[in-house]
């Protein structure tokens, strides 16, 4: 899944292809990937929209139209791609945009889970699945005093609270075990039993993870590649996620893989020792 990394390079790489283009058609392949409005209105309200530029709040991607917004979500496996002139859409091709000049942006997703919602201009940060989002992981929004008042609350284990996305947003499954590991917490440590230490350590652990993928693009697992049709190169950097097996970087015992709520995890069974067994 496009974690905030990859999405915020796609993002980049929209700006750099599409920005200033208008629409001239839009056609809608799979319709379950329009959640608002219906189809027919989607792509009526869209001709003659110029892209102004496009933002990104958490994993969503949000175009700034003349007199829309238009939220795109990813979720598994969705990409865009770019083409200077009309292509035959291919079987995984869901939603096409045309544009004035000839060029074309079209929306591939596999597995079908993206979904994209047309509000008025101005209005995304109120839509339903934006409005619970956490602080971006920068400096500037995300408080570490904040931070650790909300972890206290709450006796759920530090990583599905992390990947809730409401104490901090653009947190998936790899960075959230690649920020773990380096602020060496067990995934499964209860979050209101960390240190204040333990905090402060995992607080600055997510800025520099977040900062540091998107500084490289992203990490590449499987099917990734930006708008630009580039892979990102953060793989290189992984400690844990993907490593199962391999020395630790930081006490060179073998990193192991498990399960937590779900999701697979990684994690150094040296470094990371789990709270609350006792």
């Amino acid at each position: 899944m496009p974690e905030l990394p990859e999405v915020e390079t796609v993002r980049k790489g929209l700006v750099r292809l599409v920005q200033g283009k208008t629409i001239a058609s839009v056609t809608v392949r799979w319709p379950r990937i329009i959640e608002l409005p219906e189809v027919e209105l989607f792509q009526e309200q869209l001709i003659n929209q110029t892209i102004e530029t496009i933002e990104r709040r958490g994993k969503f991607l949000i175009f700034k139209l003349s007199d829309f917004d238009l939220i795109s979500h990813l979720r598994m496996e969705g990409k865009y791609e770019f083409s200077q002139e009309p292509q035959t859409p291919g079987k995984h091709t869901h939603v096409i945009f045309t544009f004035t000049d000839g060029s074309q942006l079209s929306y591939h997703d596999v597995r079908k889970f993206g979904r994209m919602a047309l509000v008025p201009k101005n209005s995304s940060s109120s839509y339903k699945g934006i409005v619970q989002l956490g602080p971006e992981p920068i400096v500037s929004e995300f408080k570490k005093e904040r931070f650790e008042q909300q972890l206290k609350k709450s006796h759920k284990a530090i990583k599905p609270l992390l990947l809730d996305q409401k104490l901090v947003t653009g947190l998936g499954n790899i960075y959230v075990d690649e920020a773990l590991w380096e602020a060496k917490i067990h995934p499964e440590t209860p979050a209101n039993l960390l240190s204040e230490t333990e905090v402060i350590a995992l607080h600055q652990a997510i800025i520099d993870v977040l900062a540091r993928a998107v500084e490289a693009g992203g990490t590449t697992i499987r099917s990734y590649a930006n708008a630009l049709g580039e892979a990102g190169n953060f793989q290189v950097s992984l400690h844990v996620y993907g490593q199962t097996g391999l020395p630790c970087n930081h006490c060179g015992i073998a990193i192991v893989k498990t399960k937590v709520a779900q999701r697979g995890t990684h994690y150094c069974p040296q470094c990371q020792v789990r709270k609350g067994d006792d």
